[in-house]
């Protein structure tokens, strides 16, 4: 078993061929999921994971590389958020310990797909999770935003948060930042769900932003903010489980950390421009189409396992509709990022010229 895991690992290594063009492709991938992580918190693997795949990068190879990518870009994305507030370092400590645990068990069960039924096998696993877990995900915060349950663009606490809060299960931790007092119980499920995502997809922001912000109750940007300081470890700790077996290629996270960085600079600078209902609508849009791009690239991995039947014809319509979806959907949340800046830059404008004075020439007295 050990020499037939050694042979699947070479033969992912050497499928991956850096052309100019895939290079290019794989900068420009991680501008985009750079700036949509440095502004929702997450979603950067959301493009950059399925990104990567349609590009011809294995799936499992895809989220090793990203998790390594994931950790320096965290770094980055998480001591900016902490100097605007938005990190609770406390929160995030107590959820450490479930995170890595949640992270161990998913490359546990990749690696354990991979090496029993190759490298369709592999994708077709990380593209069914993506799907069933993001399409969901997507029509919740759509429910949420057009309920009439916001403010000046500020969302109340949802009913599950306030209930949570007013279950005593010991031990309860009073966490300042965040502003909430919730049970360890609560945190401790969210990090586990987190870590096991980001082990499996190569994000766990998905799971773990949303659930602070409507479970816990905690504010938007805070949970943002947080989910990027946990991002370091999980990153960490999935990409060094991973590269144990050879999975990540380094040359992939240089090309991304290329253009993820700038991205991430103008993602975080634009959470000071926007309010909590916007970044949940861009949050929304994201997340929906990555869903829809992943349930097309699903019937090409079930004719390469012999699972269904569909004509060459066929599979490469869907195939082609997975990238210009996916595509798609990224260039559509980081226009409407531009958009936001725009729009508040054009406002402020406007109120700076409205408070100034209006200054008369002095006359000449008689």
């Amino acid at each position: 078993m050990a020499g037939e895991t050694v042979n699947l690992v070479g033969e992912v290594m050497r499928f991956i061929d850096i052309t100019p063009k895939a290079a290019f492709s794989m900068a420009g991938l991680g501008f985009l999921g750079g700036m949509l992580s440095g502004f929702i918190g997450s979603g950067g693997a959301f493009i950059m994971t399925p990104g990567m795949m349609a590009l011809g990068v294995p799936g499992i190879a895809a989220v090793s590389s990203n998790l390594a990518h994931k950790f320096g870009k965290a770094m980055v994305g998480a001591r900016k958020h902490s100097k605007m507030g938005n990190v609770d370092a406390r929160l995030g400590i107590f959820m450490v310990a479930f995170l890595l645990i949640g992270v161990k068990l998913a490359v546990f069960l990749n690696e354990y797909i991979f090496n029993s039924m190759g490298k369709a096998g592999s994708n077709l696993y990380i593209s069914l999770v993506f799907v069933v877990l993001l399409s969901g995900l997507s029509i919740f915060i759509l429910r949420d935003i057009f309920k009439p349950n916001h403010k000046n663009g500020l969302a109340k606490p949802t009913g599950l948060a306030e209930k949570l809060t007013k279950i005593n299960i010991p031990p309860m931790i009073n966490f300042k930042v965040a502003n909430v007092r919730v049970s360890l119980w609560f945190v401790a499920i969210i990090g586990l769900a987190t870590g096991w995502l980001a082990g499996t997809v190569g994000v766990g922001g998905f799971i773990g932003v949303p659930a602070m912000i409507y479970v816990l109750g905690i504010p938007t940007m805070v949970a943002a903010g947080t989910e990027l300081f946990l991002a370091i470890f999980s990153g960490a700790f999935g990409a060094f489980n991973y590269a144990l077996n050879g999975f990540v290629d380094i040359r992939l996270v240089l090309l991304l950390y290329l253009g993820s960085l700038l991205g991430l600079h103008i993602g975080a600078n634009a959470t000071k421009m926007v309010s909590e209902l916007q970044i949940k609508f861009v949050m929304a849009v994201v997340i929906g189409m990555s869903a829809v791009s992943r349930a097309f690239a699903i019937p090409k991995y079930l004719v390469d396992l012999q699972m269904a039947n569909f004509s060459e014809g066929v599979a490469r319509v869907l195939d082609l509709a997975a990238t210009v979806t996916l595509y798609g959907g990224a260039i559509i949340g980081v226009m409407m990022i531009v958009r936001y800046i725009i729009r508040f830059k054009q406002n402020h404008k406007a109120d700076i010229q409205c408070i100034q004075p209006t200054v008369h020439p002095k006359r000449d007295s008689a």
